[in-house]
């Protein structure tokens, strides 16, 4: 059975930071390309960062700069660490991890960002 489980998410102050978490099980790790997407409310699923199973990473243009997004095959993990949060952030982060045709989602944690 696949599972992916996020963790980290919270409330946090604007220019506050916070480090999520997604542990992966039921997956040979190594071999897939790992991403995080967030949906705020009212608004479509979109791609945060993602990460390749070689470590070559991407991120939306409006989280340049600020999020970091790396990985641990040896613990079959991603993380996202989110630095400089704005209100705009506010949103349920989900895990992914995608293989070829093969593509698996966490159910998400909610991050918060408000004073």
């Amino acid at each position: 059975q696949v599972q992916l489980v996020e963790s980290g998410g919270g409330l946090v102050q604007p220019g506050g930071s916070l480090r999520l978490s997604c542990a992966a099980s039921g997956i040979i790790f190594s071999v897939y390309a790992m991403g995080w997407y967030r949906q705020a409310p009212g608004k479509q699923r979109e791609l945060v960062a993602n990460i390749t199973r070689y470590g070559s990473s991407n991120y939306a243009d409006s989280v340049k700069g600020r999020f970091t997004i790396s990985r641990d095959n040896s613990k079959k993990k991603v993380y996202l660490q989110m630095n400089s949060l704005k209100a705009e952030d506010t949103a349920v982060y989900y895990c992914n991890a995608e293989f070829q045709e093969t593509e698996y989602w966490g159910q998400g944690t909610q991050v918060t960002v408000s004073s």
